[in-house]
């Protein structure tokens, strides 16, 4: 075998092992797959109290709306915890608002960030946005974008009523997030 047929033999032994190698192989660099993160957490939106965590600041009546009236806004700054108890590790805060945008009161339209600010994910945000049938038992929302460790994040939630004190309106919120993120 002459020296020009032995490297041509090379050179097409090499690029047949590269063609496998990128094709089967190889991590695609120019479509990196996510990751993905489940966490469950939950939200304790009291209107009464010393701990009050939210407020109507709109409506029918002006402040004094009720968030089960149609068109009352409302604002929050509510503890996010790791367990369902208020005495759980406070991890965060939802802080955003909510409207009731349903013409009957039993739906509200949210739009808050759960920023941490303690444990794995601290110093990072995940956005929520999107509809509350809060006489639903379970409820979907979007989760729209993020920072820190949720970058580019994209996602879904499943809220869950978990308990509720209609009388003082204080309420503990499941939130079950599924997100991918890079």
């Amino acid at each position: 075998m002459s020296v020009s047929s032995l490297f041509n033999f090379t050179n097409f032994l090499l690029l047949s092992i590269l063609a496998l190698y990128f094709s089967n192989g190889f991590p695609n660099i120019f479509n990196p797959q996510p990751n993905q993160t489940n966490l469950v957490i939950y939200v304790h939106d009291y209107f009464t109290g010393e701990d009050a965590s939210a407020i109507a600041v709109g409506g029918r009546k002006g402040p004094e709306s009720s968030v089960l009236e149609f068109g009352t806004l409302i604002v929050v700054d509510d503890p996010v915890t790791e367990g369902p108890r208020i005495e759980s590790r406070e991890i965060g805060r939802a802080q955003g608002m909510y409207i009731n945008s349903q013409s009957d009161g039993k739906g509200l339209y949210m739009v808050f960030s759960v920023v941490f600010s303690g444990g794995e994910f601290s110093g990072s945000s995940l956005e929520i946005q999107g509809p509350d049938l809060f006489t639903m038992k379970e409820r979907e929302f979007g989760v729209v974008s993020g920072t820190g460790f949720f970058r580019f994040v994209k996602g879904f939630g499943i809220m869950q009523t978990e308990s509720m004190d209609l009388v003082n309106l204080r309420a503990v919120i499941k939130l079950n997030i599924t997100v991918k993120h890079y």
